[in-house]
């Protein structure tokens, strides 16, 4: 027997019936605050970078620095924000008060002297921030910092530090980023050593801002510095500050994400307040001039969901990437820095008295 075809004629009359009805609906929601949320905010950050040196010779990578971020370039790409530190100058300039004599009783001074081009290859990249607030910056004096915010600035990449504020509209906000450091306190370091006046100066800037993101420049250095702890640090007889302090007290004043750099390996994660902070990004892309054995070769993009209304972190990723020989990042499947960050976060937070909270809380947020 064949089966009866159905008309067509009755779900058309259905539906129009329900129109009015599905329209109301759509309105009451509108009135009632329920319309669709603002897309999140995307945040990119990165540890350390210097691409290559002319001082006191010319060391300097293949193809003129045109493949330094290639392969990583993809982690970056399709975010509101990128950022990074940016260790040394881009200048040209021919001395510096750093080290006016490049060896010192057989000991090498480190100063680092990028060709200014160099800042082609971090646009090309898709940094739109660099943090200068670090102890390389005035490798070659204030003149070089200037250099170095001239070419910044032709380039269309915000420099962050001190007065240099980075400001971005995204989804109807306002992003600043600030950057903060040990080193010595000039126009371009905010200071990280003196927590109140840090604290201060957040809360100004969440006075002016929807969102803030703080970058600082602090702890000691090295794989014995991977175990951050709220403590005061020292590295060469120099005081790096207790960066866990600085950086709740960024939160506890309006900061919305907190980024450190300076360690050169990674260091723990958490969430504090609904806030992310990480300790250290380690390093990124440090061309022939820095250890990249160890953990020091093991980096990472912090891929970070930030609520536009509160500023929570909504999620974040950390895909690892590793610096092969002589420094360039490429991308690292077997996951090495993860694991790392996984294991000194968990390590970080088994000492806090709400452990287990926040342990739940990271990993649900971890993607």
């Amino acid at each position: 027997m064949e089966r009866m075809s159905r008309s067509p004629v009755l779900p058309i009359l259905l539906l129009i019936s329900l129109l009015p009805s599905l329209s109301a609906r759509a309105e009451d929601n509108v009135a009632a605050g329920l319309e669709e949320p603002s897309p999140a905010i995307r945040v990119a950050a990165v540890g350390d970078i210097m691409m290559g040196t002319t001082f006191p010779e010319p060391i300097l990578p293949p193809e003129d620095g045109a493949t330094l971020f290639r392969s990583v370039a993809p982690l970056l790409a399709g975010y509101d924000v990128v950022i990074g530190n940016l260790e040394g100058p881009l200048t040209d300039l021919p001395r510096s008060p750093k080290c006016p004599k490049p060896r010192r009783h057989g000991r090498p001074c480190f100063a680092f002297r990028t060709p200014p081009r160099y800042a082609a290859r971090l646009a090309e990249a898709g940094f739109t921030a660099v943090n200068v607030a670090n102890n390389h910056s005035l490798d070659f004096g204030m003149e070089g910092m200037d250099n170095t915010l001239d070419v910044l600035d032709a380039a269309g990449i915000d420099a962050v530090g001190g007065e240099r504020i980075a400001v971005s509209a995204v989804a109807g906000k306002s992003v600043a980023a600030a950057g903060f450091s040990y080193s010595l306190r000039t126009p371009y370091v905010y200071p990280l050593l003196d927590v109140e006046a840090a604290r201060e100066i957040v809360a100004q800037l969440k006075s002016e801002y929807d969102l803030v993101v703080v970058s600082f420049h602090g702890g000691a250095e090295g794989a014995p510095a991977m175990r951050v702890a709220d403590a005061e640090e020292e590295f060469m007889g120099e005081q790096r500050g207790n960066v866990v302090r600085f950086a709740r007290a960024a939160v506890d004043a309006g900061a919305d994400l907190v980024l450190g750099h300076g360690p050169h390996v990674p260091r723990a994660i958490e969430v504090y307040r609904g806030k992310l902070i990480a300790y250290s990004l380690g390093n990124f892309e440090v061309y022939s001039m820095f250890n990249v054995k160890g953990p020091s070769g093991l980096g990472y993009v912090l891929q970070a969901e930030l609520d536009p209304g509160t500023g929570d972190v909504l999620r974040f990723r950390t895909p690892s990437v590793a610096l092969r020989p002589l420094g360039i990042p490429h991308p690292d499947p077997s996951g090495r820095a993860e694991a790392l960050l996984r294991k000194l976060s968990e390590e970080f937070l088994a000492g806090e008295p709400d452990a287990a909270a926040r342990r739940e809380t990271l990993s649900r947020l971890w993607k």
